[in-house]
Parts: structure tokens; sequence; C-alpha cells
């Protein structure tokens, strides 16, 4: 048995309002985890960093998730 329902807006911006809404980060590569390591350790300059993250935006949820941030 399956249950489905609706939100309405009015529930959603309450979802939203509680920060019960936030998309967990999807796994990633070897390689972006070396990415975000490098960013985070400073050794990437921002402007390289946004056209990474231009091409990867799990890349920014990572790293807003590693400093607690949403």
């Amino acid at each position: 048995m399956s249950i489905h329902f609706t939100v309405s807006g009015l529930t959603r911006n309450l979802i939203h309002s509680l920060g019960l809404d936030h998309e967990w980060p999807k796994a990633l590569t070897p390689e972006q985890k070396l990415l975000v390591e490098c960013y985070l350790a400073g050794q990437i300059p921002e402007s390289a960093w946004n056209d990474y993250v231009f091409e990867m935006p799990e890349l920014e949820r990572h790293v807003n998730a590693r400093r607690g941030r949403h």
C-alpha cells in the first residue's frame, strides 16, 4: 500500500522556513573530493572555484555542508 499526497504552498513555505527542505549533496567522485579539499585549504582561487561550481554545482553544496551551512 502507498500513500500519495500533495504539499500546498503554505506547507511548503513552512517546511522551507524551518530549514527542513535542504537537499543533501550527492556523493562526489574522488577527483571532486580532491577539488573540495583543495578549495577548503585555500589552494584554489575563487575565480577558478566559481568555474568548477558552474560545471559541477554539487561541489558548492558539499562545501556549504562542510562549513555547516545549508
